[in-house]
C-alpha cells in the first residue's frame, strides 16, 4: 500500500499490537464484507503482510444485498487486495432460518466452515481473521463471535484494543473508502426473531431498502412485519421520506409488501436482537 505518512500518535501502540497479532502468519484470509471494520482490517493486513500474503473473502448469499456485494468488490480493488467470493448456504440451515437471537452464530459458522473446508488448503491459508473490534468484543448480542472462536478465527482489531472510533480514524489515515460509511448489517437482521428467514423475505427487504436509499438517504432499514414494511431512517431524514411518500409506497408494494409505515423513532440499529435479549436501549 502507498505510504500514508505517520499514523496518529495515540494509535501507534495499537498498531504495534496489531502487527504482533499477525506476526508469523504466512498467508492470511480476511473475512471481508466491505464495511468499515473488515475494510480497515484488510488495509492493515495488506500493510503488514503485503498483497501476495492476504486474501479477502466475501461470502455471497441471499442475506447479502447486491449493493453491499458491489461495495466490497470496489473497496478491495481500491485497496489493491485479491478478492475471492464464495457461496455460503446458511439459508439451508434450519437453525438459521428459525431466526432465534443466536442466528448470527449459524451464519458465521457457515462462512468459516466453507473457508476451512474449501479455501484453506486450496489457497495456502494458515490463518483467517475477521473484523471484530474492541467495542464489539464487549457486546452481549453478537453470537457470531462464538462461531469465530470455535473456528480459531483471529480478531486482530479487538486484540489490538481498537474500538469503533479508532477503527474509523485508522480508516481515514489509510484512505479506506468506507471509513465514514454507516454500518450495514445483513438483510436477515430486518426480520423479527422467531419469524422464519426466507429468501423471499430477504429479497423484499432488499428491494424496499434500495427504494429508500435511492432518495439520497445515507442509511435505512426496512423491517419485515409480514405484509407491512416498517421504514427506519435517521430522524433528520424523516421529512425526505414523507415528501416522497407516493413514489415510495409504490416501490414498497412492488417489492411485495401491502403496507408501508414510517417509524417516527428513527433508525434503531440492532433493535430486534436487543428486544429478544431484554436489552433495548432507552430512546432519547
Amino acid at each position: 500500500m502507498p505510504d500514508r505518512g505517520a499514523p496518529p500518535a495515540h494509535l501507534v501502540d495499537h498498531l504495534a499490537r496489531f502487527a504482533e497479532s499477525v506476526a508469523g502468519v504466512c498467508r492470511l484470509g480476511v473475512a471481508f464484507s466491505g464495511g468499515v471494520d473488515s475494510s480497515v482490517l484488510l488495509a492493515l493486513a495488506l500493510r503488514e503482510l503485503g498483497p501476495d500474503r492476504v486474501l479477502a473473502i466475501t461470502g455471497v448469499s441471499p442475506s447479502l444485498a447486491a449493493r453491499d456485494r458491489s461495495r466490497a468488490a470496489s473497496v478491495a480493488d481500491h485497496l489493491g487486495a485479491h478478492l475471492l467470493e464464495v457461496r455460503t448456504h446458511e439459508i439451508d440451515r434450519a437453525d438459521y432460518r428459525r431466526n432465534d437471537p443466536d442466528r448470527c452464530y449459524f451464519c458465521k459458522d457457515e462462512l468459516f466452515s466453507v473457508i476451512s473446508d474449501e479455501l484453506v488448503a486450496e489457497h495456502g491459508l494458515d490463518a483467517v481473521a475477521y473484523g471484530e473490534n474492541a467495542d464489539d468484543a464487549l457486546r452481549p448480542d453478537r453470537p457470531g463471535a462464538g462461531a469465530a472462536a470455535e473456528h480459531r478465527v483471529l480478531r486482530p482489531l479487538a486484540d489490538a484494543g481498537l474500538d469503533k472510533k479508532a477503527v474509523r480514524e485508522l480508516g481515514r489515515w489509510l484512505d479506506v473508502p468506507t471509513a465514514e460509511t454507516p454500518a450495514s448489517p445483513c438483510l436477515a437482521s430486518r426480520i423479527p426473531h422467531g419469524q422464519e428467514v426466507t429468501a423471499e423475505k430477504l429479497a423484499q427487504v432488499e428491494a424496499a431498502e434500495d427504494a429508500v436509499l435511492a432518495l439520497g438517504i445515507p442509511e435505512a432499514r426496512v423491517r419485515h412485519h409480514g405484509d407491512i414494511a416498517r421504514i427506519e431512517v435517521p430522524v433528520e431524514h424523516l421529512a425526505t421520506v414523507v415528501a416522497a411518500h407516493s413514489t415510495l409506497v409504490a416501490e414498497v408494494r412492488r417489492a411485495g409488501f401491502r403496507h408501508a409505515t414510517l417509524d417516527l423513532a428513527g433508525l434503531q440499529s440492532g433493535l430486534f436482537t436487543l428486544d429478544a435479549l431484554g436489552l433495548r436501549r432507552a430512546q432519547p
